[in-house]
């Protein structure tokens, strides 16, 4: 996926004289090539920063350094900026369902502006306290024997009250046409298993404040022993955190396919009560089971025979209140952000209750809302556009296959087939969501995200016996975001991602190109990074290379992980090459399959000059800037040990200085701190 960080740029003939593109090099537009858009944001650009050197600092130098976070956000650019005019435009919906009085109980708008109501209703939610989680917190007192903690296991995660570990229905990695479902490792209340064991004197000071966190949520909820019960959780936690798999591991889709089955897991009762888990969860023991991490799991159960009851009934009750807290009492809530969100972030201020309830909507009800939002910013002449440009860069990364020089004939026609089999998917659902059987109220805020919890989950355990349901999306029209889904093999294009500077049906084809383009290429890259190029154009994960192949691509993505890994991002700490190698493939064959399929575009014609810069320049120069962004430094050491994706900063940077038609373009020579020889210049698509 694209999750990542984002993008944008000032004057021109000035910029080009210090960037060394040579003045006397440029062509003088004519009155008709400057009647053309060139959709660059040159306002963020840096003059006194060489392309040569630093493009992303010389694209969008003067916004990073001018541009201050918003102290109810812990990072800010180009994505972020586009993702609040996305929760702008869905406030307006949901304002105008929010103040009727003649919805029709049940129906869909109703169930949005109940949700939003509910959730903005500050006075109602802190008269009830703790109130609302009395039911389930009697319910963890009552448990007597291990068994009953086992099936409490389950119900707690069915309902989202949180558990040591996840049960999801997905496509079987191995036969793309059925669902099984996965267990997935989990139960740590700090971000990941590193938190509670590197001795760095920043991980060290959150694990002091994350006890600290402990005990004053314990006290608030008036509850016996706060700080005893404090250190256990957190013993108990580093427990679990020693049984994680790393992220690193996480990542190996051959690693975390384990096939067994429900009812071999159920004879696996040393520790847990699997028959009571299953039985709760209900799931049947007929099906097969993914456990994406074995040793967890084994570990895990010997964990839980081992601890004591009541130890799990004070981690248990902690799940639940940690789970819930956001949406209790303003003491609860303020408590819960100023350690997630104050101390692991450096988030400042609280997001007004507006844009939590527009995002909580975005989350139950996304497609009853992307509905309006879809007829209201998206049009079909972008659908058109956008399904032009896919096929473009399709045809692009056929050619490119075709010039390798490491590929043999062989494995690249089964490249092939997997491109041709690409879905890509536009805009919005052919198809849309039903919320039917989901109830909401206006005056039960837990309540609603507890139904919630439990109607995904049931429709969930529905797909176990469905075929593969091809029509449904992963993100709603209003996400400015992209995905690849390797065992569906499609391409995914929200609708709100569609704009400046992503996308500007406006603006000259290079910077359109160079931005939603290479985001294009970067998704149907992912089908052939490290873990994406596992699996076939079915979606089946299979080895379609031969022996040789794959030991040369294995050889470049080596050079890619040591590239990366010696980006210094604060003093002390670097990319993880390892972690962040999938996406750092993806941006690579973006910015190349895109640059290419620029070039095909033009056929054969000379590209105009706009705003004083060549389509060459201004296709770099789009690639630049959708990258812009900035984090806290909290935010930012929480990405570099979490986050599959390099910092904003390094995308551009990386990838260009691997790219040698970016050294032609702004005439990067040896010396110039973004030159790598060309030796070391990875290339793979």
């Amino acid at each position: 996926m694209l999750r990542t960080v984002s993008m944008l740029m000032t004057a021109l003939t000035l910029i080009l004289m210090v960037a060394g593109c040579g003045q006397s090099d440029q062509k003088e537009a004519s009155p008709m090539e400057n009647t053309l858009k060139s959709g660059l944001f040159t306002e963020h650009f840096d003059t006194t920063e060489r392309p040569q050197d630093n493009f992303f600092m010389h694209v969008n130098g003067t916004w990073i350094k001018n541009a201050v976070i918003p102290s109810d956000r812990t990072s800010d650019g180009a994505f972020y900026e586009l993702r609040e005019k996305s929760r702008s435009d869905v406030k307006t919906i949901i304002d105008e369902l929010a103040a009727r009085t003649d919805l029709k109980a049940g129906s869909d708008e109703q169930k949005v502006a109940d949700l939003y109501n509910s959730i903005v209703d500050t006075a109602r939610v802190n008269d009830l306290g703790l109130e609302p989680l009395r039911t389930q917190l009697e319910a963890i007192d009552s448990i007597s024997n291990k068994s009953e903690m086992s099936r409490w296991l389950a119900r707690s995660q069915k309902t989202g009250g949180g558990a040591p570990f996840f049960l999801f229905v997905g496509i079987d990695d191995k036969d793309a046409t059925r669902y099984i479902p996965n267990l997935w490792q989990g139960g740590l209340g700090l971000p990941d298993r590193d938190y509670y064991f590197n001795e760095d004197e920043s991980f060290k000071s959150i694990r002091a404040a994350y006890i600290q966190h402990l005990e004053k949520m314990f006290r608030l909820a008036g509850w016996a022993n706060p700080a005893r019960t404090a250190r256990t959780i957190m013993d108990l936690e580093t427990d679990i955190a020693k049984l994680h798999w790393t992220n690193v591991e996480n990542r190996n889709s051959e690693k975390t396919y384990n096939l067994t089955s429900v009812a071999a897991q159920v004879e696996k009762s040393e520790g847990l009560d699997w028959a009571a888990y299953w039985d709760e969860a209900g799931v049947a023991t007929t099906y097969d089971l993914n456990i994406c991490q074995p040793s967890f799991i084994e570990g895990f159960a010997q964990l839980f025979g081992e601890t004591n009851l009541d130890t799990w009934k004070s981690y248990m009750r902690w799940n639940l209140l940690n789970s819930y807290a956001g949406y209790l009492s303003s003491d609860f809530d303020d408590q819960n952000f100023e350690f997630y969100n104050r101390t692991l972030s450096g988030q400042q201020e609280q997001r007004p209750r507006w844009k939590r309830g527009v995002d909580g909507v975005n989350g139950v009800l996304g497609e009853v809302v992307g509905k309006v939002y879809v007829s209201r910013h998206f049009t079909p002449e972008a659908k058109v556009r956008m399904m032009q440009l896919v096929e473009n860069l399709r045809s692009s990364f056929g050619a490119a296959f075709d010039d390798l020089d490491w590929m043999s004939a062989e494995t690249k026609a089964e490249a092939h087939r997997k491109l041709a089999a690409f879905t890509p998917k536009i805009g919005y659902p052919d198809r849309w969501k039903n919320y039917d059987g989901l109830e909401i109220k206006n005056d039960d805020l837990v309540g609603n995200i507890r139904r919630t919890n439990l109607f995904n989950h049931e429709d969930d355990l529905a797909k176990l016996d469905e075929p593969i349901r091809t029509w449904e999306w992963g993100m709603t029209p209003q996400t400015v975001n992209a995905y690849y889904s390797p065992s569906r093999n499609e391409v995914v294009f929200p609708a709100a991602i569609l704009q400046p500077p992503f996308f500007n049906i406006e603006a000259d084809d290079a910077v359109n190109y160079g931005g939603i383009g290479a985001v294009i290429g970067h998704e149907m890259g992912h089908g052939f990074d490290d873990q994406g190029s596992h699996y076939d154009g079915d979606g089946n994960m299979r080895n379609w290379w031969t022996e040789d192949d794959l030991k040369q691509f294995a050889e470049r993505s080596k050079r890619l992980v040591e590239q990366y890994s010696g980006f210094e991002v604060l003093d002390g700490l670097f990319i993880n090459g390892e972690l962040t190698l999938g996406e750092n493939i993806g941006d690579l064959s973006g910015l190349s399959i895109s640059h290419r399929a620029y070039q095909m575009s033009l056929k054969e014609n000379e590209a105009p000059v706009i705003d004083g810069y060549s389509g060459e320049q201004r296709f770099f120069l789009g690639f630049g800037q959708i990258w812009r962004g900035k984090y806290t430094e909290e935010e930012t050491r929480n990405r570099v040990a979490t986050d599959v994706h390099s910092p904003a900063a390094f995308r551009p940077i990386g990838s260009l200085a691997n790219f040698t038609p970016f050294y032609q373009a702004f005439d990067v020579k040896e010396g110039d701190k973004m030159y790598l020889t060309p030796e070391k210049r990875v290339h793979i698509w």
